[in-house]
């Protein structure tokens, strides 16, 4: 499997962590995506169609067009790995997709919608674009540019939800002690930040631990669970598990167990 990866310059960098590319199936037929705490943009360029799976296995999947928006979600969903003969997409940072959205990025929280729904007919022009290029560096230079120039909203992102991102990436942050730094109460920072970002500050901390402890493990060959959980912000091991379960569906062992060369960051391979 071949994945691309391309960090595009100022500003644009500021709202985007990264443009990626992907070519060629793996031999495992599914993967499940965990929770990022971002908005995410897949378009496939192989075929006009996305589709998603539901988390119990043997319902009928949801089909999509080939351009696609996922909200930011707070549960892991199942995707198709077929797909990925040929598929782009943009990893926005947290709250970096809401001046692209034209609307509250809490209205897209665990769904997915179709880029026509959005954008109207740019989004398939972009997609008829992309699919037309000849070079993958067309590709990234065409998404690129397309998205400097499809910002819908001049309003400068707030600060306020800016310093809870990211202090909310450090172990043991509490919404109510964010809150009161920014001068906010507790009810109005959190309307913003899940305007900008698309979930509640409880659940992004809760998804950034997670991350984070995701993160630590594969520095290790044989991870210190109980450590882990400690120093992740975690009150105990169980704590931690929970965690894992509600997000992957998997014990932490297992998760890393199926951390392979051939899946795409956030994502699990399935047998």
């Amino acid at each position: 499997m071949l994945y691309l990866s391309h960090v595009p310059s100022p500003p644009l960098c500021e709202f985007v962590a990264n443009l990626w590319l992907l070519s060629d199936a793996p031999p495992h037929q599914r993967e499940r995506i965990v929770p990022s705490g971002t908005l995410e943009l897949v378009i496939n360029l192989q075929d006009d169609e996305i589709r998603i799976y539901d988390r119990v296995p043997g319902n009928p999947c949801a089909r999509y067009s080939g351009m696609l928006v996922s909200g930011a979600y707070g549960r892991f969903f199942v995707i198709d790995t077929a797909e990925h003969a040929l598929m782009m997409g943009v990893h926005f940072r947290p709250g970096g997709a809401f001046p692209f959205l034209g609307m509250p990025a809490k209205e897209l929280a665990d769904a997915h919608v179709e880029g026509g729904d959005l954008w109207g007919s740019w989004a398939s022009e972009l997609r008829e674009r992309l699919c037309s290029a000849t070079t993958h560096a067309q590709r990234f230079r065409l998404l690129e540019g397309a998205l400097r120039a499809r910002a819908l909203d001049s309003r400068p992102r707030r600060p306020e939800v800016r310093f809870g991102v990211e202090t909310f990436q450090r172990p043991r942050a509490r919404v109510r002690d964010v809150a009161a730094h920014v001068g906010l109460s507790h009810r109005h920072f959190n309307e913003l930040f899940a305007n900008e970002v698309g979930t509640t500050p409880k659940l992004f901390y809760r998804i950034q631990r997670f991350q984070r402890t995701i993160e630590e493990a594969r520095r290790n060959v044989a991870p210190d669970w109980a450590r882990l959980a400690r120093e992740c912000g975690y009150f105990d091991q169980s704590h931690m598990i929970a965690d894992f379960l509600a997000f992957s569906g998997l014990s932490p062992v297992d998760y890393v167990l199926r951390q392979t060369a051939q899946v795409k960051e956030n994502h699990v391979a399935l047998a």
